[in-house]
């Protein structure tokens, strides 16, 4: 057998196309509850990188034929001695040696740019959740990377929702947040709410649980707010947000998003959800979430299933999910490999 690896260069449509497949493929059988694989978004993360980031693609044929890809993640702005992988290989030409010589270019490359350290994920079944491989992790472990932050994902079914929860847990939530202002916007953040949008963005490393993983605060400023907007409008995603003002002072300090893809309307992800630690103790995070589904729901009527992930020692953000109906699906473990 023959392993050839290539880098896949933006304006190489036919190398994007092999790769595409691949990775459509390897979604289907590993992840089947997942939405189809998203060719604009799949795209634009090779054309549009997000701000601050450098992206290397790489795709290996095995005897000719595509077989696997690459893509590596070198952040330029904040931990610039870290990289994540991906590494994807199609079902029909696994256990080949494919994945390994993935690997050894990915390592090859990050120790020419002076990385330390890179991070991959894997998924695992949860116990009475639906079956998932464990070739994943058996891999990671094999290569010396070691397990460094347990993820859950867990699903809303809106089908189910029983509309008059919300209502009561945002009633309560209002309670509590005398004081306070809820907003809500689609798509690019208001120019008046940029400023305070970046900080809270920027407080998602600190204060959410990291377990194991060597990962520095992200610097977020208004620039790169912007560059991630126009990065996700390329990639298709429908952005709804809810925050929380702070009548006394004008700063936002809570902040959560729900985002929509271009290639299934019955699927969102619920993503950041932050709130200042100076105003903790007021259900803002609460009110800001259960806000913003109804929100996302009076836009996007299609969405029956919504995915989250939680650090599974992040008990707070997971009593508040639950609480809103959200199950646990299947575990995904952050994986780091000292280079």
């Amino acid at each position: 057998m023959s392993i050839v690896i290539a880098p896949i260069d933006a304006g190489d449509q036919a190398a994007i196309d092999e790769a595409y497949r691949i990775g459509a493929a390897a979604n289907d059988v590993d992840l089947p509850d997942f939405p189809p694989f998203c060719r604009r978004r799949f795209e634009a993360a090779v054309r549009h990188p997000m701000p601050g980031n450098e992206p290397l693609w790489a795709l290996a044929r095995l005897d000719g034929v595509p077989a696997g890809y690459l893509a590596l993640d070198l952040p330029q702005l904040d931990n610039t001695e870290n990289a994540t992988a991906e590494v994807t290989v199609h079902p029909e030409y696994r256990r080949r040696g494919v994945g390994r010589a993935l690997h050894e270019h990915a390592v090859r490359l990050l120790r020419e740019r002076g990385r330390k350290r890179v991070l991959a994920m894997a998924v695992s079944a949860l116990p009475g959740g639906p079956a998932r491989s464990p070739a994943g992790a058996a891999f990671a472990a094999s290569t010396g990377a070691r397990p460094a932050l347990a993820e859950v994902r867990r699903r809303l079914d809106t089908t189910r929702l029983d509309h008059d929860g919300p209502a009561a847990t945002l009633a309560e939530a209002r309670e509590r947040a005398a004081g306070y202002r809820v907003l809500r916007w689609q798509g690019h953040t208001p120019e008046q709410y940029v400023a305070d949008i970046a900080y809270l963005d920027g407080r998602l490393m600190t204060d959410a649980p990291l377990g194991d993983l060597q990962w520095e605060p992200e610097r977020i400023d208004a620039d790169r707010v912007r560059g991630t907007e126009r990065a996700l409008d390329a990639r298709g995603r429908r952005r709804y947000h809810t925050a929380v003002r702070h009548e006394a002072s004008g700063r936002l300090v809570a902040w959560t998003l729900l985002d929509v893809g271009a290639s299934a309307d019955w699927h969102a992800f619920q993503q950041i959800t932050i709130v200042d630690p100076a105003h903790r103790g007021h259900r803002l995070g609460l009110l800001a979430k259960v806000g913003n589904l109804r929100h996302l729901l009076a836009n996007e009527p299609a969405v029956r299933a919504i995915d989250t992930f939680n650090a599974a020692e992040n008990g707070h953000m997971v009593r508040i999910n639950e609480q809103l109906g959200f199950r646990p699906v299947d575990g995904w473990t952050d994986w780091q490999l000292t280079i």
